[in-house]
């Protein structure tokens, strides 16, 4: 599957880097994995992190260019370490021997043939726990295709309603239009979420959408939309972290935090339009959660 990185289309940008001859593509990624921090998570959706913590595996580089982005010196700066998959499928069974709830694939689009592989070689090795995609939104339907039974559980962002702000703030195209059909992919694949009798997600899509300070009507438009196409039943994650980093201190529109009236806002429209299912942050709650972390252990490869 490798070969495929002959020429990169791995992601909506087609940018057709040579990356098995080590170019790097737009997303900074070349032929070698990069991986960041591996590491037990306690503060992802209770669904996911439970009591033991999910055991998240955080990939250098990304396709998108957020402005505004947490982890800007690992997914922009290309903080980390080079990995073989050998590396990849040893710490994913670390990750369950130390008591993981899943393996969480945080950022991992740009290596998704790599992680295939790994994937593999790990479940013909004792892997069992659900293995969960964290990713951005920007995909392609023929990537997810590739990873098709590799994947029991979907977090997709769904972060932008219009072009306009896809540009603006992660210097992408057409990202509404890639995300939603990205989406209804997973959706085909794994379905609604299925919990086990503790309330861990074993299976299924919960969608993610991070609030903009002043950009309220991006929110109410992207969850409009999930409940006309997708249903009340589906599961969403609202999230209130957002704080200004990286480049977002240069614009003065998202060079804050979110206001309580904001949120509140963002509250009440999200349970007028009646959707059933998953999460909305209490604003402020855990801010320890939302604090970038950049260090750099990787003490399963010891």
């Amino acid at each position: 599957m490798l070969e495929k990185l002959e020429e990169c289309t791995i992601c909506p940008i087609q940018c057709k880097a040579k990356r098995l001859q080590g170019k790097e593509g737009m997303c900074g990624s070349n032929d070698k994995i990069k991986v960041a921090l591996a590491s037990l998570h306690y503060f992802e959706e209770p669904c996911i992190s439970g009591k033991k913590g999910s055991g998240t595996i955080f990939f250098s580089n990304c396709n998108m260019h957020c402005k505004f982005c947490q982890n800007h010196e690992i997914s922009q700066e290309g903080k980390g370490r080079i990995i073989s998959i050998e590396d990849l499928t040893h710490i994913m069974l670390k990750q369950q021997e130390k008591g993981a709830e899943n393996i969480n694939l945080v950022t991992p689009t740009t290596y998704a043939y790599h992680i295939h592989e790994a994937i593999q070689e790990a479940k013909k090795r004792g892997l069992h726990i659900p293995i969960i995609y964290n990713s951005n939104g920007y995909e392609t339907i023929e990537t997810l295709q590739l990873l098709e039974g590799d994947i029991d559980v979907y977090l997709p962002d769904l972060k932008y309603y219009t072009d306009e702000l896809a540009m603006k703030y992660s210097k992408v195209p057409q990202y509404f239009e890639y995300a939603i059909k990205a989406i209804q992919e997973m959706i085909r694949q794994v379905g609604n979420p299925i919990f086990d009798e503790r309330g861990m997600i074993v299976k299924g899509v919960i969608i993610r959408h991070l609030v903009l300070p002043a950009h309220l009507q991006n929110s109410k438009n992207i969850l409009r939309w999930i409940k006309e196409n997708l249903g009340k039943n589906t599961y969403v994650s609202v999230m209130a972290q957002y704080f200004p980093t990286y480049h977002a201190k240069e614009d003065k529109l998202i060079n804050r935090k979110l206001t309580k009236k904001e949120y509140k806002e963002i509250e009440k429209y999200l349970y007028s339009l009646d959707l059933e299912n998953g999460y909305i942050q209490e604003l402020g709650e855990h801010e320890e959660e939302y604090v970038p972390i950049f260090e750099f252990p990787l003490e399963y490869l010891q």
